[in-house]
């Protein structure tokens, strides 16, 4: 079995080692532009195998928080090509995570535009905006016929990251947002082609993937998805549906030859490696949501032919040399969840790499 050490191809890209950094939303855009932090943030990290951006919106009504940055806007991709130029000074690969909130925001957020989603259901819980936190609002639940301007704002989100200089994109279709929020049965109750059966419901997370793909090509498309996650109410609790509708999606999607999948669940779960053959070509763990990955997780996950490479988030936010930490068996920074979000470089691009 491989080492989480060793080279792996995904799509166009070879990555030197099978150490992903995660998507983190760290809530530091200059309102949603990236500024000198995520410069550095970036380029400081750039010895990942892969870096994968934190969630981005690809439209203006796509932001869920505030202050992320989005590829919609000359102020936007000009602050990206300033952090692709620099993660590949530092010989690193970086790909943008195409992040729509749909009902997971706040029209205080995003300017007012619309909060949409599949359907007029709102999201639990509460939103942080400018103001604090305020209650979810209930959705507009997009026409049958806006659906193809929304995968479009999305295809030209990627031509935009490509355009700055990034590697390719990752399509976000999990953990609640707006893709994830038309598979699950608990926040999509159209009665149209979007949804009821499971490949009715992944018909929009299809649509979009192959569109993304065939604009800047599969190979450098990404898409991650979290089958049963059931996060934020999108929830998917009977096992025959998830597993019919993610085998649906997988299999739609595998003939493409993306550049890899991405799974947020337990690598070992029948499902996942069901997945994963269906798929076809690199797959990439997560296993870390509710507990840190460590260097022995990791590599336990190559050892059993789980996955192909292991994302990481935590760690990689409190150690910028991850990989040459664990290579060399060095002492780890720990990380600090009272700066994860918001603020400064104090939390962010302060964290200290090893010396010499």
């Amino acid at each position: 079995m491989p080492s989480i050490f060793d080279p792996l191809t995904a799509g166009a890209m070879t990555l030197p080692n099978r150490l992903v950094m995660a998507p983190l939303t760290r809530n530091r855009a200059t309102g949603t532009v990236p500024g000198d932090l995520h410069v550095d943030y970036y380029a400081q990290r750039a010895s990942a195998g892969l870096v994968i951006t934190e969630g981005s919106q690809p439209v203006a009504e796509g932001q869920g928080y505030p202050n992320t940055p989005g590829f919609h806007s000359p102020e936007q991709l000009a602050g990206w090509r300033r952090v692709a130029d620099a993660v590949h000074a530092q010989g690193g690969r970086i790909v943008a995570q195409l992040m729509h909130a749909g009902r997971v925001s706040h029209p205080d957020n995003t300017g007012g535009q619309d909060v949409v989603a599949p359907s007029a259901l709102a999201a639990p819980g509460e939103m942080f905006t400018p103001t604090g936190a305020q209650p979810h609002p209930v959705p507009r639940a997009l026409d049958t016929d806006e659906i193809p301007g929304v995968v479009e704002g999305i295809v030209q989100a990627a031509r935009n990251a490509v355009e700055a200089g990034l590697d390719g994109v990752e399509v976000h279709a999990a953990n609640g947002y707006l893709i994830h929020q038309f598979l699950a049965p608990g926040s999509n109750q159209r009665d149209d082609e979007y949804g009821g059966s499971p490949e009715n419901r992944a018909r929009f997370a299809i649509e979009v993937t192959r569109a993304v793909a065939e604009a800047i090509g599969a190979d450098r498309v990404g898409i991650r998805i979290s089958p049963a996650h059931n996060i934020q109410g999108a929830t998917e609790e009977d096992a025959a549906d998830v597993k019919a509708t993610y085998t649906h999606l997988v299999e739609a999607l595998a003939p493409l030859g993306l550049a890899y999948l991405s799974v947020l669940a337990d690598p070992r779960l029948d499902l996942v490696q069901d997945l994963r053959r269906g798929f076809g070509g690199v797959v990439i763990a997560n296993d870390g949501f509710g507990e840190i990955t460590t260097r022995e997780s990791a590599q336990e996950i190559l050892d059993k032919d789980l996955a192909d490479a292991v994302a990481v988030g935590r760690l990689f936010i409190a150690n910028p040399d991850l990989p040459r930490r664990w290579a060399e068996g060095a002492d780890l920074n720990e990380p600090d969840s009272a700066t994860f979000y918001g603020g400064g470089a104090e939390g962010y691009t302060d964290y200290p790499a090893l010396e010499g």
